[in-house]
């Protein structure tokens, strides 16, 4: 079988890639924006890829054609395929048909956290010996790639709410019939499809009805809008998880055949926890308690591993076993990924799409900078290209989200709807803003110093801001013309 996928560099249509190559099918595919990771994972496979969307990448006629969710009516590719009467379906009703039908699929919802909580979850049950098939929203550095059959009945799949395809406006995460639904957090985003908070809910709603009663659903204690949409119908166990709760909520929470699991912290960067296990009797006591160091830091991911162990327990992983694989958690690429140093300045890469993401990334790293003393200074440097923050929705809360920075510098896109001057004078910590890649890297350049770390935050390609700016650190301003 021939199956040529459009949108193939984007991280989950890579992903099908991967995994239909593995079941034996000539694949190829065409994008727009071809860059690496996804694009060098594709090119070792042995994957024909194809620039644009022409008429001709589709002659002769494949089998089967996978549409991505970013290609809409008018495009030259899709206008073909409809014309000519070519098979063709989204990616998540492909997952769901030809790979995760006999699965006990292990689904990982939510705004935030998904890609790192996937790739805990799969290299836990790997870990253990289960051997399971995966599909992760990024390239990880504990598996060569992002995506993989496995050879077990467990599959860990990212659970994206966002929509299936042109033709399919329900949320993606709404065809995997996940059996254990990790529910990381929920807030507002996504501003091109869904008018608010409550549009989304309902659509994590659909997922939950989805969940059957033998099932289990994971989700943090205190978050509001997840218990608004379990309040609309839950028909499955609950188990729930947190950071320093109090031991008597977390008792009460876990009596009377409930689970709570608590993470104390050792440390503020989170480099360093006590999971504890409540859940023992009706009084909910303590049932199993060990500490946890890894070379993580925030919060956020203290949240995504308790959640990753949690799930590989409900499926026979003893939290023992978890742990020592979350302990040899090596990370996703472009989840604060040290791309390079220079001259003692290091440069990181964060898929950063949210003020939330922001946020919790930049404090972990505040925390890391603090607990090693010296005078390093932390810049963040943001491209705000998801549409929900280039439509200014999260204006208020930006300043908020860098305030652990010493420096902020924003990239001001044409079509970015952020009031930057107003964002810039009400910024607690120095914060510039300029409309060209180039600006930032002669910015960078003339004004970084030794110990600096710099956090590039963007989830798409930046114009290789990355490379460029290694590349001009490495060369120097005195050799420059």
């Amino acid at each position: 079988m021939h199956v040529h996928i459009l949108g193939i560099c984007g991280t989950f249509m890579g992903s099908l890639a991967v995994l239909a190559k593995q079941l034996g099918y000539r694949v190829s595919g065409s994008d727009v924006n071809v860059y690496p990771p996804m694009s060098t994972q594709l090119q070792v496979l042995g994957i024909d890829l194809e620039e644009g969307y022409r008429p001709e990448h589709l002659r002769p006629s494949p089998d089967l054609v996978i549409i991505g969710n970013a290609l809409s009516r008018g495009n030259p590719a899709v206008e073909y395929i409809l014309n000519e009467g070519l098979n063709y379906m989204s990616g998540p009703q492909w997952l769901s048909q030809f790979v995760l039908h006999d699965k006990w699929v292990l689904g990982v919802a939510g705004t935030h956290g998904k890609t790192t909580t996937s790739a805990l979850l799969a290299w836990i049950l790997e870990n253990a010996g289960m051997k399971p098939g995966y599909l992760i929203g990024g390239v990880t550095n504990n598996f060569p790639q992002s995506a993989s059959l496995g050879d077990s009945a467990f599959f860990v799949v990212e659970a994206d709410e966002y929509d299936s395809a042109f033709f399919d406006k329900r949320s993606k995460f709404v065809h995997y019939a996940p059996r254990t639904t990790i529910l990381n957090n929920l807030e507002f985003d996504h501003a091109d499809i869904f008018d608010n908070l409550e549009d989304i809910e309902k659509q994590f709603h659909h997922l939950i009805r989805t969940v059957p009663g033998n099932g289990l659903i994971i989700s943090p204690h205190g978050d509001s809008a997840i218990e608004v949409v379990l309040r609309m119908g839950c028909w499955t166990r609950r188990q729930q998880f947190g950071i320093a709760i109090p031991e008597e909520i977390c008792k009460k929470l876990a009596a009377n055949g409930g689970v709570f699991w608590n993470a104390s912290l050792e440390n503020k960067q989170g480099s360093e926890f006590e999971l504890i296990k409540y859940g023992q009797g009706s009084t909910g006591e303590v049932m199993n308690r060990k500490v946890l160091k890894w070379n993580m830091t925030g919060l956020h991911n203290v949240k995504n591993a308790v959640a990753a162990i949690a799930a590989a327990h409900h499926v026979g992983v003893d939290v023992a076993t978890a742990i020592e694989a979350v302990e040899e958690f090596k990370g996703v690429k472009r989840r604060m990924e040290l791309r390079g140093t220079v001259e003692g300045v290091n440069i990181y890469d964060d898929f950063a799409h949210h003020p939330t993401a922001i946020e919790s990334t930049l404090n972990g790293i505040a925390a890391q900078i603090k607990s090693e003393g010296g005078s390093k200074r932390l810049i963040a440097v943001i491209e705000p290209r998801s549409a929900t923050m280039k439509s200014g929705i999260h204006q208020d809360e930006l300043n908020h989200a860098c305030r652990a920075a010493d420096l902020v510098i924003w990239y001001k896109s044409d079509d970015c709807k952020i009031n930057f001057q107003s964002l810039l004078g009400e910024s607690k910590v120095p914060a510039y803003a300029f409309v060209a890649v180039g600006e930032i890297i002669t910015y960078l350049e003339e004004n970084s110093l030794p110990g600096d770390q710099i956090v590039i935050m963007s989830n798409g390609g930046f114009e290789g801001i990355h490379e460029k700016l290694l590349q001009r650190l490495q060369i120097g301003p005195s050799t420059l013309n």
